[in-house]
This record gives structure tokens, C-alpha cells and sequence, in this order.
């Protein structure tokens, strides 16, 4: 939606007398009479609101409430541009009596940027006198009426970036000359059409439009906004594809006094939606940044307070610690010392008691939460600044402090570390992350489950389709394996080419895998030609040099787990779980393989392990059923 939402045939009445519509938009226009809606974008990476959307409405008893009603007539008319102008300034005042945080994304015809008086910086002028500033302001670009000539749109563009403004591409996908539009002008922000959006969570073809989309963004620079998500499912699909923003009734609907924060239960679903680990192996958690610096009584006196801080002069920050050593608030130097040096501050507040002074509702953390965590708290809060530390507890008492500039260096070796041994076409963890987080889950005795994941008759379909379709083929079992582990328990490695390791902590890690391979079944197809699909597979060069016909691709895991001290090193596991690869692959088509030899180490497994289960292909509904074949016994003695 958008201000100039519309600008084709109108459904009012017929019997609506077109003069008296052309003098009711003179009414509405004379006075004012315009009401603006504030539609929040939310940042999936930190689930705050990063701006807001203005949306024009008419007044509720008019005929042109509608913004597709009142544009209609204002471009029957001749006034469209003058409309436009201000709806501008409607919103620009109204979006700074709010006091809105973020950016503000003002919709605009690409013909209007190209009038005289939007030229001449008016809206610039107006900014000015409101006190907004254009860094603050997107130009939303509405393309409604096809473009014939973009040259004259692209020097628009660059004098308004050259002032300050941002600008993004409203619906993109439902325009004349969408991506001809973002080719041309290089935006900000790309914002995709509801219609790709709705019920992706079910709909592979729409997710590979956004995934595109999403590739096409990062190569040039841009930012994604989904707009229209209506529920969680729709949420978690799209942010999984890498999108950026997003919009809609899920998070928050229009509203003339919108809230600056999500509601906490949304907060915290766009927060941990998307949360996976980037440490990949040895997982570092809050414990590596604590100092161990002296907390203080919260009835200690003032002036006691300041010799510590002269005494202490590398500690910036006192916890207060009350009853079992429970943190109560928390003394920052740089706010204590300035006041405490005022004028007749020693005097005035020197002897009254600290915990007046302290900081009631401090960051408070335990020492065993994941770097990450604490990163998305931090950067989540609007209160923290980057003069506080965090205090740090164990199961729930002090043990010390922590600052920015440590979780900062940490985060940073973390990602660099990631960045240096993840796969260059999926970005998992490569072998050096999954051999240490399988040696790190060995040493802590944890208890997991190893699923080496290998694709069939890949080199043939690689051969015949390139290696671009064959690398198209790997990210969907990448994905795939994303979306269907829990980002919290379980971690993803990608050991090359078209082998995977997952390695679970999920109890029902069997039923996952099983999802694993019905819904790559169910996607692979879509990488075939239509010719290959309907024999069934495709004719290719064996390793010998015939020709040979090979099936359509399938997915085998081989499963172990580990329990009661069955292995003693990774290299162990992964031995296992290669042996179990290679007797899931015995078998045709997608199965799971498991070695029943060693315990479970849940109950809920105890039923699966007899039987390995793969997908039925046959159930009429769509719905997953499984067939359970003779489980046949590894090689190894383990």
C-alpha cells in the first residue's frame, strides 16, 4: 500500500456526479483534510522498527476515504502532482508530531519527481521547517503508469540522492517495468510485492521468485522489504531467504498513532526467528568476557563509591549487589563522576546512599548465553548506549562485568573465524567449524546425533544441466536442511560439494530428516526439463564412458548417534556416519539409514530405531506417511 496507491480505473459509482467528486477533492484539498497512517518496517535482524510507511486516507463519511477514490479523481482533474505535493507535507508534519523513530518512505509517482515545483525543493524545504532532515526520508517510487523514457526519471533520482534522500522501488513485480525500473535507477531499498509473499511458506515457486530477487538485491547493493506478511509462517519463510525488512498485519497495521516497539511476542518471534550460531564449532558463550571487578553494597555512601572509581581507574562500571548476591542496579563512572564534580555535588551527595544514584534496571545476563544473544539484547535496546557494560550472573548470582568493546572483539574473531572456514557457496560451516564442534559437544559429554547427507546421481544431472543448476541444487539442500533444524540445538556443516553433515540435538531429529527428504523430493523436480521429468531421469556418460540412464536425484543420510561414551573423537564420528551414507545409498531413491547399534539418547527415538524410514511417494493426500524397510547392519564393529 502507499500513498499514491493507484492510478487506474476507479470503482465508485457511475451515478456520482463527476463534478461534485472534482469539488469534494477541492474541499478535502482546501482544508486539509487528509489523514496519514504509519505502517511499521521491521529490522528481521534486531526485531526493532526501522520506519514507517505513510499511507494516505480521505475523511471517513467522502466518498474518496479511498486513496485509489481521491487519486482517480485528482488525476481526472489535472491534480494529481498537487495532491501528491501534499500528501507530502501531511505526512511530514504528522510524522514528526508523532515522533516516530526510523525513516519515513514517502510514496511518489516517477513522473511527479519529475515536476517543476517537486524539482525546486519544496519537500526539502518543508523538511527543513519541520526539522527532519533527508537522510531520514525514502523516496518510495510507485510504478503504476509504464515509463517510456527513464533517462529523465534517472537524473531525477540522482539529484535527490545528491540532497540526501534514499529511494526505494514500491511492489516490485506488480509495476510495468519492475526490474528494467531497478536496473536503471540502482535503489536503496526493493520492496516485493505482496503477491509473492502471500502463503510462501507453501508455495516452492514463490520462494525461488524472492530467492532470486534476494540474489539479485545483494549483487547490486540494495536492501529487500517483503510487504503484506500476514502471519509467522510467512515471516520465517521469507527472512530464511535472506530478506532484510519486512511489513504487514503480522507485525502491525496501519495506524494514525503507531507504537514506536513491537509488541514483546513479536519482538521476540522476528529476534530468535532467524537466530542460528555463527561460531560453528567451539561455541562461545557470555563466560569469556567477564571481569572480575568489585561490586558494591547498595547502601554505601556516595563519596565511598567515588574512591573506588579513583582507585579502580581502568573499571568503568560498579555492579550493586543485594541480598545473595543478587545484582540490583549499576553505577556508571562517566554519569557518577560527573555528577558527584558539579558544583557542591560532593557536598550535596556525598553521604546519601549509592542505590539512589544507580541504575535500576541494568543488562543483566548469564555467564552461559551464547556471544550472539548478547549481541541481538544489545543491539535490540533502545536504552543501552555505548558508554554501559552488562553485568554478568551465574545462575543468577554476580560473578563480574562485561563491556561493548570485549563482546565487540570477541563477536568479530567469532566472524571472522566463520567467514574464513565456511563454504563459499552455501556460507555453512566448513570442516574445521564441524570438527570442532563435534570435538566441543565430545568433551561436554553431550549427547547428539550425526546425519551425513549426500546427494544421488548428482554428477550425471551436473554433467548434463552445469554446474550453475548443480549449484542451485546444493543450496536447496542447504536450505532445506535450515528451515527443518532447530537453530537453537542443532548445527549445519557443509563439508563440500554436495555433502552435508548435521549434526542433532533435537530429540525428534528422526522425524526431521524425514521431512528433509520428502520436501527435497517434492522441490528437486523443478531443476529438471520437462522432457527428463516425463522419462523419469536423464541419459548421461557413466564413469566408463557409456552411456547410461540415471535417475532422477535423490537425498541419502546416513545417521549415528552417540551415547554412553561410543565415540572419542570426531574423526570417529564421521567414519560412522560415512559408513551409514553408503548403506542408505544402497537402497533407491531418498531414505534415511540409522545405526541401531548404539542407544538412542532420547526415549522418544526408542520406537524408530528398528526400522529405517524414508518418504512414501504414494499418499494420495500429500500428506508425510512412511514406509519402514529391513534395517541392514553397518560393517564397522562400533
Amino acid at each position: 500500500m502507499s500513498s499514491i496507491e493507484l492510478l487506474h480505473p476507479l470503482s465508485i459509482s457511475e451515478e456520482v456526479d463527476p463534478d461534485m467528486l472534482a469539488e469534494i477533492l477541492n474541499d478535502i484539498m482546501e482544508n486539509r483534510r487528509l489523514t496519514s497512517l504509519f505502517q511499521p518496517i521491521v529490522d528481521f535482524k534486531t526485531g526493532n522498527v526501522t520506519g514507517y510507511e505513510a499511507l494516505m486516507r480521505g475523511p471517513s463519511d467522502s466518498p474518496l476515504h479511498a486513496p485509489t477514490a481521491m487519486l482517480s479523481v485528482a488525476d481526472r482533474v489535472g491534480r494529481l502532482a498537487e495532491l501528491d505535493r501534499l500528501c507530502r507535507e501531511v505526512h511530514i508534519a504528522n510524522f514528526v508530531a508523532c515522533k516516530l523513530p526510523g525513516r519515513l518512505f514517502l510514496n511518489v509517482c516517477p513522473a511527479t519527481l519529475m515536476q517543476k515545483d517537486f524539482r525546486s525543493g519544496m519537500t526539502r524545504r518543508v523538511l527543513r521547517e519541520s526539522g527532519l532532515t533527508p537522510d531520514k526520508v525514502v523516496i518510495e517510487l510507485t510504478e503504476h503508469h509504464p515509463i517510456e523514457d527513464f533517462e529523465p526519471v534517472r537524473r531525477a533520482i540522482a539529484h535527490y540522492r545528491a540532497m540526501g534522500f534514499a529511494v526505494a522501488i514500491d511492489d516490485l513485480g506488480a509495476g510495468y517495468a519492475g526490474l528494467r525500473l531497478w536496473s536503471e535507477l540502482r535503489p536503496d531499498f526493493v520492496k516485493l510485492d505482496r503477491h509473492f509473499i502471500q502463503n510462501i511458506d507453501a508455495d516452492p515457486t514463490k520462494g525461488q521468485f524472492v530467492r532470486s530477487m534476494q540474489e539479485i538485491a545483494a549483487e547490486l547493493g540494495c536492501s529487500t522489504i517483503a510487504e503484506g506478511i500476514e502471519t509467522e509462517a510467512e515471516f520465517r519463510a521469507v527472512s530464511k531467504l535472506g530478506v532484510a525488512y519486512g511489513q504487514g498485519y503480522f507485525f502491525a497495521r496501519p495506524s494514525a498513532r503507531p507504537d514506536i516497539y513491537l509488541e514483546a511476542d513479536r519482538s521476540a518471534v522476528v529476534r530468535h526467528g532467524v537466530w542460528r550460531p555463527v561460531s560453528g564449532g567451539r561455541a562461545r558463550n557470555v563466560a569469556c568476557l567477564i571481569r572480575r571487578v568489585p561490586s558494591v553494597h547498595p547502601a554505601i555512601r556516595v563519596h565511598e563509591v567515588a574512591d573506588i572509581f579513583v582507585d579502580l581507574p581502568s573499571v568503568q562500571a560498579l555492579a550493586v549487589v543485594g541480598e545473595e548476591d543478587k545484582p540490583i542496579g549499576l553505577v556508571s563512572r562517566h554519569r557518577f563522576m560527573n555528577m558527584l564534580g558539579s558544583r557542591y555535588g560532593r557536598d550535596l551527595y556525598g553521604r546519601m546512599a549509592v542505590s539512589k544514584f544507580m541504575e535500576p534496571q541494568p543488562l543483566i545476563i548469564e555467564k552461559d548465553q551464547p556471544l550472539e544473544q548478547l549481541s541481538q539484547l544489545i543491539t535490540s535496546s533502545r536504552e543501552f548506549t555505548s558508554l554501559d557494560d552488562f553485568i554478568i550472573t551465574e545462575n543468577g548470582s554476580y560473578v563480574g562485568t562485561g563491556t561493548l568493546l570485549g563482546l565487540l572483539r570477541e563477536i568479530t574473531d567469532l566472524q571472522i573465524s566463520h567467514a574464513r572456514h565456511a563454504n563459499p557457496l552455501t556460507m555453512l560451516p566448513g570442516n574445521v567449524l564441524i570438527n570442532e564442534h563435534l570435538d566441543h559437544l565430545l568433551s561436554q559429554k553431550v549427547a547428539f546425533a550425526a546425519c551425513y547427507c549426500d546427494l544421488d546421481h548428482f554428477k550425471p544431472f551436473n554433467d548434463t544441466y552445469g554446474y550453475r543448476r548443480g549449484d542451485q541444487v546444493i543450496c536447496l539442500v542447504g536450505r532445506l536442511l535450515e528451515e527443518e533444524t532447530d537453530c537453537h540445538r542443532d548445527f549445519i556443516g557443509h563439508i563440500g560439494g554436495d555433502d552435508f553433515l548435521v549434526i542433532f540435538r533435537s530429540d525428534d531429529w528422526q522425524r526431521r530428516c524425514a521431512e528433509i527428504l520428502r520436501r527435497f523430493d517434492e522441490e528437486v523436480i523443478a531443476f529438471y526439463d520437462r522432457k527428463d521429468l516425463e522419462q523419469g531421469g536423464i541419459w548421461s556418460e557413466a564413469r566408463d564412458g557409456s552411456r547410461q540412464f540415471f535417475p532422477l536425484i535423490s537425498l541419502s543420510i546416513g545417521a549415528v548417534h552417540s551415547s554412553n561414551g561410543a565415540f572419542t573423537s570426531c574423526h570417529a564420528i564421521s567414519s560412522a556416519a560415512v559408513e551409514m551414507k553408503h548403506q542408505a545409498k544402497k537402497v533407491s531413491g531418498s531414505h534415511l539409514f540409522v545405526d541401531r547399534r548404539q542407544h538412542t539418547f532420547s526415549a522418544a527415538n526408542e520406537v524408530l530405531q528398528e526400522s529405517v524410514f524414508r518418504p512414501a511417494t504414494d499418499d494420495p493426500a500429500g500428506c508425510p506417511s512412511f514406509s519402514s524397510v529391513p534395517l541392514h547392519f553397518p560393517i564397522d564393529g562400533q
